[in-house]
């Protein structure tokens, strides 16, 4: 008998040989059936896994990530088994999950086509019907290479000479099918259900130019059609809101072929961009923060200094002045360093906040620019604050309040992981040990629960990144917390201590909106272009019926503006419902229509663009209404 202790800590005896989904049935019908993999002794495994040992199970769904990848991952080797049967010459390549789906690379004589998908998704249906239990097997090396070379899978034998002489290669079966894989699966074939085939493109033979072009389809799977069909809606809402096209037409950016990955803002935009750092000062000069500013380029010296040389070269642009080397800056902390060693500071002042809306560069090849979310010239929201070894938590957890204040207001939901220190790093273990374990005692203090992002960290410590959800349930990383032992240490910066004596302060480096540019572009999709009243370019439209209402349209435009508001009217000699719908694609919040009952009454007629009609209001009524909206910054 073996032993299985449950997350919950109940335990229960199975015979020896128990697979861990017939041990799941045993404890629950519903838990069975709803597991997609097992984690036992803290290793992803498959369910239908003999058990041989005593051992903790966790069992995870499809609410988990791994759950998700375990589950898609299963899916593509059912659609490549659809496509060999289709198309039995085609040669397999890989198949990996991916975020929200997965894909596979075919080497075929067959061209594939969209028009392809509808008999590829029949016959994955086919195989899900069918039920295949999904079964682990393991060979030597020798064996497994002159399996595959025996159906004739050239890229799984190549994938197989590159492993050790010793490796017991695993294997997975599902009906005839048979894919080299490491797994985990899931346990059959009818665990998938809701299928779909999305795309195309060409891909290289382990990404390199060298190697053969490649066919990829990619799919996605969910466990419930309802899942899917959510999914499709929001990716067809996501291409609506497209910031980069809702730029265009609101007229708040463009990128232009002069600038590539340089965003041109336009005055629309840059209302927006304004109001975004008028609350971020705001909220830093409460919190106890000073604004300071930082030159664009420094000496090259300064970047051998920092690390950033090793680090970042690749992606920096450089400059001579005075025969002299020198950088663009793609961080802002050399030049915070820089700032804090201007005076002399006693440990009476720490900790010293000093916040800066940086302008940095960062050399981004041309392919993977996309309008706002990558760019080459950004600014960051940057912090770096200067503090007391007793101060850490204290000052982590003040980092946290302030970014769920930001993030609440827009609406945002978030989650965050604790990274780790990376491969290429700096610094002794003993200060990445003090770092992190730091980080994580400030998130178990404020009761916060997080994930580890093992070897994530910065080079020069480790970091807690804020991963807010949209409207759309994409994850977008925006806010991080690094703690940093090693710069104060390479520019030598010190305060004088109780004791008089010069000791070394620990440097937290911080941004909230990450890059302002890329937070525009988020809140744009997420708000589809319906911005809160609050960041509007403009914020209310007066409509007059007809050129007689003209005069008095131009009085309620002059109260509104001397209300503090932005306001606009439109005086074309166009019907009244033209424009209101111009007004409504323009995301404007407040329409005012003025007639002859309006001027008569000395009133307005307000029509809000997601509630309609709100009917006739006194103006000063009016103003102070959207006035409260304003300060309160409400998301109607």
């Amino acid at each position: 008998m073996v032993s299985v202790k449950l997350k919950d800590g109940s335990e229960r005896q199975f015979p020896k040989g128990t697979t861990l989904l017939q041990a799941t049935e045993g404890i629950s019908k519903k838990l069975a059936k709803e597991a997609l993999v097992g984690r036992f002794n803290g290793e992803l495994t498959d369910l239908n896994r003999p058990l041989d040992e005593d051992g903790v199970l966790e069992l995870i769904g499809f609410e988990d990530p791994s759950g998700q990848d375990v589950y898609r991952h299963s899916s593509s080797h059912v659609m490549a088994q659809a496509v060999k049967r289709l198309w039995p010459d085609t040669q397999l390549a890989i198949g990996p999950a991916i975020d929200k789906g997965f894909y596979y690379d075919f080497e075929s004589t067959h061209t594939f086509t969209p028009e392809d998908f509808a008999a590829i998704e029949a016959e994955m249906n086919s195989i899900i019907k069918a039920n295949y239990p999904i079964i682990r097997k393991e060979m030597p090396r020798d064996e497994a290479i002159r399996f595959f070379k025996e159906r004739g899978e050239e890229y799984k034998v190549e994938l197989i000479e590159d492993l050790p002489e010793d490796a017991q290669i695993s294997l997975y079966q599902q009906g005839e099918f048979v894919d080299l894989c490491a797994g985990p699966h899931v346990p059959s074939t009818g665990r998938i259900k809701a299928v779909k085939l999305m795309s195309l493109a060409g891909a290289y033979w382990r990404g390199s130019e060298a190697n053969a072009m490649l066919q990829r389809i990619y799919a996605t799977s969910f466990p419930k059609k309802a899942q899917l069909d959510d999914y499709l809606y929001k990716l067809e809402e996501a291409k609506k809101r497209d910031h980069r096209k809702l730029g265009r037409e609101l007229g708040l950016f463009v990128i232009v072929d002069e600038g590539p990955g340089f965003p041109l803002f336009l005055p629309k935009g840059m209302i927006i961009r304004n109001e975004l750092e008028n609350f971020w000062r705001i909220q830093h000069a409460l919190a106890g923060y000073q604004e300071i500013r930082t030159p664009i380029i420094l000496n090259e010296e300064l970047w051998h200094r920092s690390g950033h040389w090793d680090h970042y070269k690749e992606n920096m642009y450089f400059t001579k002045i005075d025969e002299e080397d020198y950088a663009v800056k793609p961080m802002n902390c050399p030049g915070g360093l820089l700032a804090y060693k201007q005076n002399l500071h006693s440990y009476r002042e720490l900790p010293l906040r000093m916040g800066e809306m940086g302008l940095v560069h960062r050399h981004e090849l041309s392919g993977v620019l996309h309008g706002l979310m990558r760019v080459r010239a950004f600014t960051q929201d940057d912090a770096h604050i200067f503090m007391l070894p007793e101060q850490i938590i204290a000052e982590i957890k003040g980092v946290i309040d302030l970014i769920d204040r930001f993030y609440s207001l827009f609406g945002f939901p978030y989650h965050v992981e604790l990274s780790t220190r990376p491969e290429k790093s700096m610094g002794s273990d003993e200060d990445w040990e003090v770092a992190t374990n730091a980080l994580e005692q400030a998130l178990i203090e404020k009761g916060m629960n997080y994930k580890i992002n093992p070897g994530d960290g910065a080079f020069y410590g480790p970091k807690i990144d804020f991963h807010l959800r949209d409207s759309l349930d994409r994850t977008w990383q925006c806010g991080t917390i690094q703690l940093d032992f090693q710069m104060p240490e390479r520019f030598d910066i010190s305060y004088i201590g109780e004791d008089g004596e010069k000791h070394r302060p620990v440097m937290i480096h911080r941004v909230i909106y990450g890059s302002i540019e890329r937070f525009i572009g988020i809140i744009t999709e997420h708000f589809a272009g319906a911005f809160p009243v609050w960041l509007s370019p403009v914020q209310v439209r007066v409509l007059p019926i007809t050129d007689r209402h003209h005069d008095y349209a131009q009085e309620v435009l002059a109260q509104l503006k001397e209300a503090g508001l932005r306001a606009e009217a439109d005086l074309r000699s166009e019907k009244t419902g033209y424009k209101i719908r111009e007004g409504q694609l323009q995301k404007i919040p407040y329409l005012l229509v003025v007639g002859d009952k309006e001027v008569e009454a000395g009133t307005v007629s307000v029509r809000h663009r997601k509630e309609g009609d709100l009917g006739s209001q006194g103006l000063s009524e009016f103003i102070q209404t959207i006035k409260q909206e304003i300060e309160e910054k409400l998301i109607r």
